[in-house]
C-alpha cells in the first residue's frame, strides 16, 4: 500500500494548476512526517488544506495548513 497527500484549496477542491510535490510514501507515519517538514512551503504555494490517501481510500481530509 502507498500513501500520498491530495492538496486542496479552502473549499476542498484539488489544487492541480501548479507544480507541487507528488511524493508517495510506504507508510502513514512517513507521509505525516513529510508533511510536518513541508507544510509551510505548501501553504506558500497556495495549498490551504490536505487530505491523506491510502491508495484511493481517504484516511482523513480537510486538514488545514494554517496555524491556529
Amino acid at each position: 500500500m502507498t500513501w500520498r497527500w491530495r492538496y486542496e484549496n479552502a473549499h476542498g477542491g484539488e489544487v492541480t494548476d501548479r507544480p507541487l510535490p507528488r511524493e508517495v510514501f510506504p507508510s502513514q507515519a512517513d507521509a505525516e512526517s513529510w508533511l510536518g517538514e513541508n507544510w509551510r512551503d505548501l501553504l506558500e504555494s497556495g495549498v490551504e488544506q490536505v487530505a491523506l490517501l491510502e491508495e484511493d481510500r481517504v484516511e482523513y481530509a480537510g486538514m488545514s495548513l494554517r496555524p491556529e
